[in-house]
């Protein structure tokens, strides 16, 4: 008599299509770096491997008398917008710090895409005494133009924060970013670590000593695009964190304390740190077993119970197709961030043989660990239209994605500007992107698993650095193929 696991194997085949379907995690983690590489703005290396880009932004900062050259651009426009810049590169520098022991030969990537950014975050903290720039070009001027970068003739206009017009909120989290970035640095250049470290603090004390949210100081140049709408309490938790990560002072563990407890939010992005900065302390009560930070891991692990989908206190959306969804604007912005939070607390726990309960069900690492991976995997094309998410990879994804220099003529093809308002012809066509922007994780899918490929529907189909960033822990994890 034939087995009834023979028949629940050939039920689970017929589902996957294969018996191993793992997609190829190696494959999107390189993809999912070189991506950076499309962002970048300034004058770009020879080792440029995304060879359609050309370098641009080269008077950045000029108007200012102050060399702001570098960075990348955020998403599909040609704008350098400080704040998501700088989670970006501290989710980048998390990841690597989390995970470069399992990326291999992509730790040097990863490095190179961290140091692009701090490069031109160091310009900004350092260019002027008294002052942090937050930003070059006009957002309400370029978003009116479809150009590509290499052509741009709109006003590169420069925004800073100063004591008379505070941002704790943008200064934060640029000492954030360098205070990972300096982590990362410190074992194969410690020179540029301590000058990384240095400035952290320095930015930190800025932060903490002119309170005020930059979306005030700045208005309609970054509001509405990168307003700080959770105010900046969380993000001087979380660049104190940092600060305390990288220092282990207890300066920034009273500050921390002194801040009170945090929201319980059941989302991070690069506008809401809460959860991330309450991952990161929980390190300290788990691997360190210091009960100072036992409120943190609390504070982790009721955002786990918000996530997890069976967990009576969870708060958080699932489509039919699987797929954590949270806000119908840029939605897998906040699926990478949480995964990698749920793949990093999933590590802490393994390591500690950790387990905590949301209600009366007791949670395991691999709890964690199997509800990653289902987002990963859906984001790679594990899902109901079989659509990879990530530009390039695997035979189904996005052609049309939102994103200036990909849906115009390279530069090297058509050297003469297309002007403000000569893309449009090409916005407005249903051609495909004539540059593929590999390793681009777009806005995605809809609350019905549905994706409809439109250039001019940004919400679904433009890319964004944070997006790909917070992506590439997970996929270095998945990547190993080692299970702790």
């Amino acid at each position: 008599m034939t087995s009834p696991f023979f028949f629940l194997f050939l039920f689970s085949f017929l589902l996957t299509g294969n018996v191993d379907a793992n997609p190829n995690y190696r494959e999107a983690l390189s993809k999912s770096l070189l991506f950076f590489q499309g962002q970048r703005s300034g004058r770009l290396p020879r080792g440029q491997q995304l060879s359609w880009r050309a370098s641009s932004g080269l008077s950045d900062g000029s108007s200012a008398h102050v060399d702001l050259t570098g960075g990348y651009y955020d998403a599909g426009d040609n704008v350098k917008f400080n704040f998501p810049m700088a989670f970006t590169t501290t989710m980048l520098s998390w990841s690597t710090l989390e995970y470069g022991k399992r990326m291999g030969p992509e730790l040097q990537n990863a490095r190179v895409n961290i140091r692009w950014a701090t490069d031109y975050l160091l310009k900004c903290a350092r260019a002027t005494p008294g002052k942090l720039y937050v930003g070059v070009g006009d957002p309400n001027v370029d978003h009116k133009c479809w150009e590509r970068p290499e052509d741009m003739d709109t006003p590169r206009t420069v925004y800073s924060v100063s004591p008379s017009n505070p941002g704790s909120d943008v200064a934060a989290e640029t000492a954030a970013a360098l205070a990972a970035a300096s982590m990362v640095f410190r074992k194969v250049d410690s020179k540029y670590s301590r000058l990384l470290l240095a400035t952290a603090k320095n930015v930190m004390q800025f932060a903490i000593q002119y309170r005020g949210a930059y979306s005030d100081s700045l208005s309609s140049s970054v509001c509405p695009f990168y307003c700080s709408y959770s105010g900046y309490k969380d993000e001087l938790m979380w660049g104190a964190s940092w600060l305390l990560t990288a220092t282990n002072n207890p300066y920034y563990a009273n500050f921390i304390k002194s801040l009170g407890g945090g929201d319980q939010p059941d989302i991070f992005s690069w506008d809401n740190k809460y959860a991330g900065a309450y991952v990161l302390l929980s390190r300290r009560a788990l691997l360190n077993k210091d009960s100072n930070f036992e409120q943190f891991k609390q504070a982790a692990e009721n955002f786990m119970c918000q996530i997890l989908p069976d967990s009576p206190s969870s708060s958080t959306q699932y489509t039919q197709g699987g797929l954590m969804y949270k806000l119908p604007q840029s939605n897998l912005q906040y699926v990478t961030s949480i995964t990698f939070l749920l793949t990093t607390y999933a590590k802490y726990m393994k390591a500690t043989k950790h387990t905590f309960n949301c209600g009366s069900s007791v949670i395991v690492p691999n709890a964690l660990i199997s509800l990653s991976k289902r987002q990963v995997d859906y984001i790679l094309g594990e899902n109901p239209i079989k659509m990879s998410y990530m530009v390039g990879f695997g035979s189904n994804f996005p052609k049309r994605i939102h994103h200036r220099a990909s849906s115009l003529p390279s530069h090297s093809l058509h050297s003469r500007s297309l002007g403000c308002n000569g893309g449009f012809q090409s916005f407005y066509t249903q051609n495909p992107n004539p540059n593929i922007l590999t390793g681009a994780i777009v806005g995605g899918p809809n609350q019905n698993d549905g994706y409809p490929d439109q250039r001019d529907d940004y919400s679904h189909s433009e890319p964004a650095t944070y997006i790909n960033a917070a992506f590439v822990g997970p996929l270095a994890y998945f990547a190993s193929g080692r299970p702790a």
